[in-house]
Formats: C-alpha cells, structure tokens, sequence
C-alpha cells in the first residue's frame, strides 16, 4: 500500500507532453505518386475515383456530383473539371469531384498541383486533403487539409485553412490564411502543402502564406498522423461559395489541373 506522502506526490504530477522538435525534414526530389494527365479520357482509374451525388455535401451546394467524362476530362495535357447548368437528380448544376481515395492515400509529404481556377460567381472549387479511415471520428475530428479554396463573388483570394474538433470553421477557430494571386482565374498557379509530424505548411509558388505547428495536445487539436487523399472539385453555391447568389451567365465554368504530384517526407532519427 502507497504512503499517504507517496500518494500525494503522485497527485501533483501532471502529464507534460515531449516537446516537438521541427526536424527540418526534407522531401525525395522524385514523385511517389503523380498524374501529369498526359493521355486523353477520363481520369486515370488506378490513380482517381469520385464523389457522386447531389446532397448538398453538408454545406447546402446546388450541384449533382458526376462521374462522368462531361464534368471530368483530360486532354491537351490537363484534367478540367467542369461545373454545368444541367438538370440532373433534381439539381440544377452538374460537377464532378475527383478523390484519390484507396488508390493514393498518403502519411506526410509535399503535395503539388498547378491549377488554374475558375471565375463565375457561385463557383467554389477545392483542392483539398481528407482521412482516409476517419480513425478519430467523423468530420471535423479526423481533420481536414484544404490546401486551395477559391470562392467566384471574391477573385484572386486564396484561402489555405486546416480543420479539427479544436479548430474548424463552425465554432469560427480554424487556422486559416489568405493571399491574393492576380492572376489565379487567368493562369496557372501552383498549390502546394508540406505536411510533417511538426508542421502543415502551405505554399503558393514556393511562397509560403500559411503555418500550422503541431501543439503536441492530442488529435483534437492534431489528427494529422494518419493517411490523408486528395479531392479536386469544383462546387456551385453552397453557404460559402453562394453566399452572394449564382451568375449563370458564366457557365459553363471549369478548373483546370496541369499535374498532381506528391513527394514522400524523407524520415529522420
């Protein structure tokens, strides 16, 4: 049986988690997993599959999610994305949203994509990282990476936010940053995210705008330690996106992709 000293002392110990240390942690110069869409046709099957569906995605968007080569195309070097005045599954819009889910599922690494984005108000596209296995929970808990978010009635404002259980934009705690790009309806851009066990950093290109430190407090705050894939999508409306209405006479409205590559985290002792 523990002294009553012993048991005391016990008491007055608190639990202080190890301090993290940013390795400084490099990326392998060579792809481990890409699509330059250098072919013609639908997506590449052994690298994408979708998200289908019109049920507003929890944010009350208008678009019908599709899989087909009308929303979701590559030729000319790119994948485009378009989002279309069409009725479908009592939806006005017709979208596609492209996830590697089970066929490129990634812990850590540098995620490239060029893109080019679209511009008609009412048009909300993402490219953007979720768990695969959802080990902590459904949404925000496992977390959520959005490494672009453009909205159309505000051009050229990129967003880069992550959200958890902590920190997401319901309880209006996300971590979040903004940096306007002139040119990003216009030209192609590259979007990147380097994601480490100390860190989620968010690049737009090479510059960094965006930081997020693990605080070492647990998932609630960092689910960031297990799998996460990549969606492309471009959504119509939505409490975001359509909160300054929908410009139809902008549709047909696209985001263009040139590649997706992603870098495997070199590890450290």
């Amino acid at each position: 049986m523990l002294s009553c000293s012993k048991k005391a002392e016990e008491k007055k110990t608190i639990f202080t988690p190890p301090k993290l240390v940013d390795k400084n942690w490099e990326f392998e110069t060579n792809p481990v997993w890409a699509d330059e869409f250098d072919y013609t046709g639908l997506p590449n099957a052994t690298k994408w599959d979708y998200d289908t569906g019109g049920s507003g995605w929890g944010n009350n968007e208008l678009q019908n999610y599709t899989n087909r080569l009308d929303n979701a195309s590559v030729a000319d070097g790119k994948l485009t994305i378009t989002a279309k005045i069409e009725n479908l599954g009592g939806r006005q819009y017709t979208s596609a949203r492209v996830v590697s889910r089970g066929k490129g599922d990634f812990l850590y690494g540098r995620f490239e994509i060029k893109a080019k984005l679209p511009s008609g108000k009412g048009t909300w596209p993402a490219i953007w990282m979720l768990p695969t296995d959802r080990a902590y929970g459904d949404w925000p808990k496992s977390g959520e990476i959005d490494i672009m978010e453009h909205v159309g009635y505000d051009p050229n404002v990129i967003h880069f936010s992550t959200h958890t259980e902590a920190y997401y934009f319901k309880i209006n705690t996300q971590k979040t940053a903004t940096k306007r790009i002139a040119t990003a309806t216009t030209d192609f851009h590259v979007y990147r995210v380097d994601w480490t066990p100390y860190a989620i950093r968010g690049f737009i290109d090479g510059v960094k705008y965006f930081e997020f430190v693990n605080e070492g407090k647990g998932y609630t705050v960092w689910p960031f330690d297990k799998p996460f894939h990549l969606l492309l999508n471009v959504a119509v409306g939505g409490d975001w996106g359509g909160a300054q209405g929908v410009d139809n006479s902008t549709f047909p409205n696209a985001m263009e992709v040139d590649y997706v590559r992603v870098y495997k985290m070199i590890e450290k002792p």
